[in-house]
């Protein structure tokens, strides 16, 4: 008899960790496949330290085929699910469309940039999601500082000099903060610059930073941002981007060279195209991250709308932990359905979150007590590294390191512009 195959659609936070279960639970009874377009799982939240020269981009990125035995890769992207043959359609990664059945599938495909309507946005603004992104807007940054040295003439050097970053969540809030940072080491090396004041602004339509967490790590990073003379902007976004700037919705015209889009994500298109019930964008689940009508269909992670038995009526937020949680419990539901375990109900236990701003300075709130400064920053440093699947010796060194000696800040040149530019699909 043929073991039974389970497709795995994705290897983000929701991805990965399922894999890693499915792999443990099936002990070989089972034909695992993990398909992904890359060999490796990203650790998003420390993309920022990769943006500002603190952390060396293979320090982020786990390698799928290294961490996770018995699983079988298949680079691709999934572009299609036909759900009566029990086919997922992909493009592999030199661009051929194929497909493979499957028994049980698990989607965690995650989110995509979420685009807002807004004129010039998609010509020039860029994002800040994945390796890519982060690598470009590290020589991006570089460069701007370097050619602000170059020229002679006031108004385009203070262009070059102001960087502007939209949204004032986890990931807007962080780079802000880093780079912030990271420019003050720019500077040094520049002399021509040293009374040229460097200008980033963080824009939110919201009423504070960090909006969805607990008003007093909103208020301790608003106050680490200002001591950085970060220009924080509540209840104020983009009207309109231009190659020369951007025009706020209060009416100011701001000079850069420099817009950040990280205002939010919405699923991936993949979750549309199946034609089945969503909520918000994802794809409707029962409180066992079934897919409703479909018993051999699991979803987990930003792609499913899972609800939230700890706050009826709602659906759980977008985060890694979520994520996490979701793609151990898909793995262990999908043993349950081939009679290995007892299926179990998605129900989470709010451990707190934390936010590194960069240098000596975070915010968190473990266990929900609220802390700021190097506490929050030992506390922020440890949870990251337990979190992460692998790398951590090497991050901890990287950290290290940047303690004691000068951040280096060259541009490599190695990601064209067109690999951080948005996606020009508006969202839903």
């Amino acid at each position: 008899m043929s073991r039974p195959k389970i497709v795995i659609i994705g290897a983000g936070f929701a991805g990965y960790q399922a894999a890693r279960k499915l792999s443990r639970l099936a002990r070989g009874a089972a034909e695992i496949v993990l398909l992904n377009p890359t060999d490796y799982f990203l650790y998003v939240p420390l993309l920022p330290e990769v943006a500002t020269g603190v952390l060396e981009p293979r320090r982020v990125s786990v390698s799928l085929p290294a961490t996770l035995p018995g699983v079988r890769l298949v680079l691709g992207e999934a572009t299609g699910i036909d759900l009566e043959r029990r086919k997922v359609i992909y493009s592999d990664a030199e661009g051929v469309y194929r497909d493979m059945g499957y028994n049980r599938l698990v989607l965690a495909a995650g989110s995509v940039n979420k685009l807002l309507p807004i004129p010039g946005v998609a010509e020039h603004a860029h994002g800040f999601r994945g390796l890519p992104e982060a690598l470009y807007l590290r020589d991006h940054v570089t460069r701007q500082i370097e050619m602000a040295d170059l020229t002679d003439d006031p108004k385009e050097r203070t262009a070059r000099c102001t960087f502007v970053v939209v949204g004032a969540g986890y990931t807007g809030t962080e780079v802000a903060a880093h780079g912030a940072l990271f420019t003050g080491d720019l500077i040094k090396a520049h002399r021509r610059l040293l009374d040229q004041p460097v200008r980033w602004l963080l824009l939110d339509v919201a009423d504070r930073v960090l909006p969805e967490l607990d008003p007093r790590l909103s208020t301790t990073a608003a106050k680490v941002l200002r001591e950085r003379d970060v220009d924080v902007r509540m209840g104020t976004s983009v009207k309109e981007a231009t190659h020369d700037g951007v025009h706020l919705t209060d009416g100011e015209f701001v000079p850069t060279r420099t817009l950040v889009w990280c205002v939010g994500v919405r699923p991936d298109p993949l979750v549309a195209d199946l034609g089945l019930p969503t909520t918000k964008g994802r794809l409707v689940v029962d409180e066992y991250l079934n897919v409703p009508g479909h018993p051999e269909v699991f979803a987990c992670g930003d792609a499913a709308a899972v609800p939230d038995l700890t706050r009826p009526g709602e659906i759980t937020t977008m985060t890694a932990q979520h994520a996490s949680r979701q793609g151990r419990l898909a793995a262990h539901n999908v043993a349950a359905s081939y009679g290995r375990k007892q299926k179990r109900a998605y129900k989470h236990t709010d451990l707190g979150f934390v936010v590194d701003l960069g240098g000596w300075q975070a915010t968190a709130n473990p266990l929900r007590i609220p802390l700021a400064g190097p506490p929050a920053k030992l506390v922020t440093s440890g949870y990251h590294l337990l979190a992460m699947p692998g790398n951590r010796l090497r991050t901890a060194v990287d950290w290290a390191l940047d303690a004691v000696l000068p951040r280096q800040t060259v541009q490599l040149g190695l990601v064209p512009e067109s690999a951080a530019r948005l996606e020009v699909t508006s969202a839903p």
